[in-house]
Order: structure tokens, then C-alpha cells, then sequence
């Protein structure tokens, strides 16, 4: 008789970031949690979609960006993301 194999799946959570915090806060917060995404909130903590590396990079390499740029003022198409 063949035992049963049993797969085990490990989901991993993305931090979550309040969508008031700069696009630098987030890219601090990327790097020292080592993801390539995070979980945008609102205010009542409700997920409100996901921000990724390579969106802001691209938006942080734009001639128009400032370092006061927040989450929640980030446009939606600025690229494509990750």
C-alpha cells in the first residue's frame, strides 16, 4: 500500500500599509520586510488593493515625483506593476 502524499501550501501575507504613508515610507517597509508588495489600507483598515515595487520605482523615477507623493495620491495607471 502507498501512503497518501498530503501537500502543504503556505500562504504568505503581505505587510499592510495605511494608504496616508509616502511612497518612501513604502519603499523603506518593501526593503526591510524583503517583499516586492504590500496591502493597501484605508483608514478603517480595510484593504483597498496592493502597491507594487516596480510601480513605484517607476513613479519615484519620474521627473515630477516628490518624496511627499502619498500612497492614496499614487495614479492608477502610473505602470503596470509587478
Amino acid at each position: 500500500m502507498t501512503p497518501a502524499r498530503t501537500q502543504h501550501r503556505t500562504v504568505v501575507h503581505a505587510p499592510r500599509i495605511r494608504d496616508d504613508m509616502t511612497v518612501e515610507v513604502a519603499l523603506s517597509l518593501m526593503a526591510g520586510a524583503r517583499v516586492d508588495h504590500l496591502v493597501l489600507c484605508d483608514g478603517d483598515d480595510q484593504s483597498t488593493g496592493l502597491v507594487t515595487l516596480a510601480r513605484l520605482t517607476v513613479l519615484r523615477e519620474a521627473p515630477t515625483y516628490s518624496d511627499r507623493v502619498r500612497l492614496r495620491d499614487v495614479p492608477e495607471g502610473a505602470s503596470t506593476g509587478g
